[in-house]
Protein backbone atom coordinates (compact mmCIF):
# COMPACT_ATOMS: atom_id res chain seq x y z
CA UNK A 1 0.00 0.00 0.00
CA UNK A 2 1.42 3.39 -0.93
CA UNK A 3 2.39 5.71 1.89
CA UNK A 4 0.93 8.74 0.12
CA UNK A 5 -2.11 7.63 -1.88
CA UNK A 6 -2.39 9.51 -5.16
CA UNK A 7 -4.92 8.94 -7.93
CA UNK A 8 -3.10 10.70 -10.74
CA UNK A 9 0.67 11.09 -10.98
CA UNK A 10 2.60 12.55 -13.93
CA UNK A 11 6.19 11.46 -14.56
CA UNK A 12 8.09 13.26 -17.32
CA UNK A 13 10.60 10.98 -19.05
CA UNK A 14 13.71 12.10 -20.92
CA UNK A 15 15.14 8.58 -21.36
CA UNK A 16 17.78 9.17 -18.68
CA UNK A 17 18.36 6.61 -15.94
CA UNK A 18 17.23 9.22 -13.41
CA UNK A 19 13.86 9.69 -15.10
CA UNK A 20 13.19 5.94 -15.12
CA UNK A 21 14.19 5.82 -11.42
CA UNK A 22 11.62 8.61 -10.85
CA UNK A 23 9.02 6.45 -12.61
CA UNK A 24 9.79 3.56 -10.28
CA UNK A 25 9.48 5.88 -7.27
CA UNK A 26 6.13 7.13 -8.58
CA UNK A 27 4.97 3.53 -9.02
CA UNK A 28 5.75 2.88 -5.35
CA UNK A 29 3.72 5.95 -4.39
CA UNK A 30 0.59 5.04 -6.35
CA UNK A 31 0.65 1.27 -6.14
CA UNK A 32 -1.08 0.92 -9.52
CA UNK A 33 0.02 1.79 -13.03
CA UNK A 34 -3.51 2.99 -13.85
CA UNK A 35 -2.70 6.17 -11.89
CA UNK A 36 0.55 6.86 -13.76
CA UNK A 37 0.96 9.19 -16.72
CA UNK A 38 4.33 9.14 -18.50
CA UNK A 39 5.06 12.22 -20.59
CA UNK A 40 7.85 12.66 -23.11
CA UNK A 41 8.31 16.14 -24.55
CA UNK A 42 9.90 16.61 -27.96
CA UNK A 43 11.25 19.96 -29.10
CA UNK A 44 9.38 21.85 -31.79
CA UNK A 45 11.17 21.46 -35.11
CA UNK A 46 12.69 24.52 -36.70
CA UNK A 47 10.96 25.24 -40.04
CA UNK A 48 14.43 25.40 -41.63
CA UNK A 49 15.23 21.78 -40.68
CA UNK A 50 15.91 19.74 -43.84
CA UNK A 51 13.37 17.07 -42.83
CA UNK A 52 10.68 19.72 -42.52
CA UNK A 53 11.59 21.45 -45.77
CA UNK A 54 11.59 18.19 -47.74
CA UNK A 55 8.54 16.92 -45.83
CA UNK A 56 10.28 13.70 -44.84
CA UNK A 57 9.51 14.18 -41.17
CA UNK A 58 6.55 15.62 -39.32
CA UNK A 59 5.21 15.53 -35.78
CA UNK A 60 3.07 12.45 -36.35
CA UNK A 61 6.16 10.45 -37.42
CA UNK A 62 8.16 11.80 -34.49
CA UNK A 63 5.32 10.98 -32.10
CA UNK A 64 5.04 7.41 -33.41
CA UNK A 65 8.82 6.85 -33.06
CA UNK A 66 8.82 8.29 -29.53
CA UNK A 67 5.88 6.11 -28.46
CA UNK A 68 7.58 3.04 -29.94
CA UNK A 69 10.76 3.87 -27.97
CA UNK A 70 8.76 4.34 -24.77
CA UNK A 71 6.87 1.07 -25.26
CA UNK A 72 10.15 -0.75 -25.85
CA UNK A 73 11.79 0.78 -22.78
CA UNK A 74 8.71 0.17 -20.60
CA UNK A 75 7.97 -3.35 -21.84
CA UNK A 76 8.35 -4.86 -18.37
CA UNK A 77 5.12 -6.26 -16.94
CA UNK A 78 5.25 -3.89 -13.95
CA UNK A 79 4.62 -0.94 -16.32
CA UNK A 80 1.54 -2.39 -18.05
CA UNK A 81 -1.48 -0.14 -17.81
CA UNK A 82 0.22 3.23 -17.51
CA UNK A 83 -0.67 6.09 -19.85
CA UNK A 84 1.97 7.31 -22.31
CA UNK A 85 1.77 10.73 -23.90
CA UNK A 86 4.01 12.65 -26.29
CA UNK A 87 3.96 16.45 -26.32
CA UNK A 88 5.80 19.08 -28.33
CA UNK A 89 7.29 22.28 -26.95
CA UNK A 90 9.14 23.51 -23.89
CA UNK A 91 9.48 20.61 -21.42
CA UNK A 92 8.78 22.60 -18.24
CA UNK A 93 5.69 24.28 -19.63
CA UNK A 94 4.36 21.12 -21.27
CA UNK A 95 4.77 19.03 -18.11
CA UNK A 96 2.90 21.60 -16.00
CA UNK A 97 0.14 21.99 -18.62
CA UNK A 98 -0.31 18.23 -19.01
CA UNK A 99 -0.48 17.75 -15.24
CA UNK A 100 -3.17 20.42 -15.02
CA UNK A 101 -5.13 18.92 -17.93
CA UNK A 102 -5.05 15.50 -16.27
CA UNK A 103 -5.87 16.96 -12.84
CA UNK A 104 -2.73 15.35 -11.45
CA UNK A 105 -2.25 15.04 -7.71
CA UNK A 106 1.54 14.95 -8.01
CA UNK A 107 4.41 15.33 -10.48
CA UNK A 108 7.51 13.20 -9.88
CA UNK A 109 10.71 14.09 -11.72
CA UNK A 110 14.45 13.92 -11.24
CA UNK A 111 16.85 16.78 -10.75
CA UNK A 112 19.86 16.25 -12.95
CA UNK A 113 21.97 18.27 -10.53
CA UNK A 114 23.37 20.85 -12.94
CA UNK A 115 24.91 23.82 -11.18
CA UNK A 116 26.65 27.04 -12.04
CA UNK A 117 27.08 28.06 -15.66
CA UNK A 118 25.61 24.84 -17.09
CA UNK A 119 22.37 25.42 -15.16
CA UNK A 120 22.28 29.05 -16.22
CA UNK A 121 22.79 28.21 -19.90
CA UNK A 122 20.70 25.06 -20.09
CA UNK A 123 18.03 25.99 -17.56
CA UNK A 124 16.29 23.69 -15.19
CA UNK A 125 13.20 21.79 -16.26
CA UNK A 126 12.55 20.77 -12.66
CA UNK A 127 12.69 24.38 -11.49
CA UNK A 128 10.27 25.50 -14.20
CA UNK A 129 7.85 22.67 -13.40
CA UNK A 130 7.92 23.61 -9.72
CA UNK A 131 7.13 27.24 -10.59
CA UNK A 132 4.32 26.44 -13.06
CA UNK A 133 2.66 23.34 -11.58
CA UNK A 134 -0.78 23.52 -10.03
CA UNK A 135 -0.04 20.51 -7.80
CA UNK A 136 2.81 19.33 -5.56
CA UNK A 137 6.05 18.36 -7.31
CA UNK A 138 8.43 15.74 -5.94
CA UNK A 139 11.94 16.45 -7.23
CA UNK A 140 14.31 13.53 -6.71
CA UNK A 141 18.03 14.11 -6.38
CA UNK A 142 20.38 11.44 -7.64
Amino acid sequence: MPWLPKNNVVVPIDFSDESFAALNTALELVGSTAALHVLYVLPVLDPAEPGVIWTTIDNSVRERHALDALREKLADKKYQGLTMKIAFGDPGSEVAAYAQDEKADLIVLPSHGRTGLRRLLIGSVAEKVVRLAHCPVLVLRS
